[in-house]
């Protein structure tokens, strides 16, 4: 299992003498192990002992370890216990669900429920669309995954999973007003996992697919999307597809190329490199290269993989051969989906004029913006503390929002452009710059642009079963 180096705080709670230069020795061992007190809060005090709790920022998992055994170690110190404030943040899990309106009376009761409840449902009986109107379905979206691929840390499976569909959820509420429920299944085969969801989709509005491995992900939105009259989007590969689509864009303004005459090159042909190369032909760039481990997709060598010989027989309009360092002789753009590390400076060098370099690896991305600076005109990242972070989190809220509020049948291409090309248009003419080509994902104009470019879209290509006005079509009347 890889270690994540991210910062944390550790609260140790620890008994120590009551003695003058005591917390000294305690200071210089969480400081020598690579610790930063950031507070110190007394619990209990008696003539010869103490407690404290020591809160202490670390850097990685690495170093939270050798803090507590630099602290177990010093003399005369007990460590009563140790908290994490990342598990704290999950302790009992990230998300509940309350009710919108108080019981507290019978009228209440036999409102919400029965016996009013039957005529509710006996109106959506009568008229199955009545339950975009009259219930959850019409604000809400399951997050499934069956953990096979779950951020960087592979297929830890549908429990591992369950944290980080927690969170998917808390964004979509966080920022787009959208109930997102995780769904983790317990199966990794196909049928299985489009079997389930079909049966429990009557309860959503659309189908956030998440964290399921390629090649087996374009199947299985491939057919819920044949088989559901809801939104259904894998995000892995369409919410990065769509950012670095809107990034793309500003980055060729910045260095004064259309975005149909660049030359890309795309490393990785995964979920998100396969989107994102699809929807680059979408938009209009002519000539993309797609590389992967074995080189170079080209149309003379055979490959087992369909999507493999989609990309061959789409992409690579020279027919170009050879590894990475080969392909990029002369290319406008770099977009990596790939791994860490595999993009050296002289690399770039080779590139045309004013390179783009796009390494969106995480957490540890194909080249190190600072590397990568000297040489190329712009650089993102898919990480936050460098400039330009390309994140999904961009895209998703602000997509289902469009989506559901014209209750769209599905996501389509033109939407998806729609979305890049408004979270591309938040950056205006006079703050564009090689330093700022793509929105903060905590701007607050992002999701309401995207709903609403998004919803308009879907209207103009016909999938929308509801106005934007709003309000229209809701008759909640029952003839009795």
């Amino acid at each position: 299992m890889p270690q994540i180096a991210i910062g944390f705080t550790l609260i140790m709670r620890v008994e120590m003498p009551n003695s003058t230069g005591a917390f000294g020795q305690l200071a210089n061992a969480v400081g020598d192990a690579g610790g930063v007190i950031a507070a110190v809060d007394m619990r209990s005090v008696g003539k010869s002992r103490v407690v404290r709790d020591v809160t202490v920022n670390v850097s990685s998992d690495l170093i939270a370890a050798e803090v507590r055994r630099a602290v177990e170690s010093v003399e005369n110190v007990r460590v009563l216990s140790v908290s994490d404030s990342t598990f704290l943040a999950h302790l009992g899990g990230k998300i509940s669900v309350e009710p919108k309106i108080p019981v507290k009376t019978r009228q209440d009761l036999s409102t919400v429920y029965t016996p009013g409840v039957a005529r509710v449902s006996m109106a959506i009986a009568a008229d199955p669309s009545k339950a975009f109107q009259l219930t959850i379905k019409r604000n809400t979206v399951a997050v499934v995954s069956d953990g096979s691929a779950v951020l960087g840390l592979g297929d830890i499976g549908p429990l591992g999973a369950l944290p980080v569909m927690e969170g998917k959820a808390m964004l979509f509420k966080q920022f787009a007003n959208i109930d997102a429920f995780p769904i983790c299944l317990d199966t990794k085969d196909v049928d299985e996992i489009v079997e389930t969801v079909v049966r429990i989709a009557p309860v959503f509005g659309g189908i956030n697919l998440e964290d399921i491995s390629a090649p087996r992900c374009f199947e299985v939105e491939r057919r819920l999307i044949e088989r559901l009259d809801i939104p259904v989007m894998h995000d892995d590969q369409h919410g990065t597809a769509v950012v670095i689509l809107a990034a793309l864009m500003n980055a060729a303004l910045v260095v004064g190329k259309r975005i149909e005459d660049l030359q890309v090159v795309v490393s990785g042909s995964g979920a998100a490199g396969t989107a994102t190369i699809k929807m680059l032909l979408e938009a209009g760039v002519r000539d993309i290269v797609p590389v992967d481990r074995s080189g170079a997709l080209n149309r003379d060598d055979r490959y087992d993989n369909a999507h493999w010989r989609w990309l061959a027989e789409h992409c690579n309009r020279e027919n170009r051969r050879g590894a990475l360092a080969d392909v990029l002789h002369g290319a406008d753009a770099f977009i990596g989906v790939s791994a860490p590390g595999i993009l050296e400076p002289e690399y770039v060098q080779t590139m045309a004029t004013d390179p783009i370099v796009f390494a969106m690896a995480n957490p540890t991305p194909e080249i190190m913006p600072d590397i990568a600076a000297p040489f190329a005109a712009v650089v993102a990242t898919g990480r936050s503390d460098f400039p330009n972070q390309v994140n999904n989190l961009l895209a998703f809220p602000g997509i289902f929002r469009g989506a559901l509020d014209v209750r769209a049948s599905r996501i389509t291409d033109r939407m998806k452009l729609a979305a890049a090309r408004a979270i591309a248009a938040i950056v205006t003419d006079d703050e564009r710059s090689a330093q700022y080509i793509i929105p903060s994902v905590f701007d607050p104009r992002v999701v309401d642009a995207v709903a609403k470019a998004v919803a308009a879209a879907a209207v103009e290509e016909g999938v929308a079963r509801r106005s934007l006005v709003k309000g229209e079509g809701e008759d909640l009347t029952v003839s009795v």
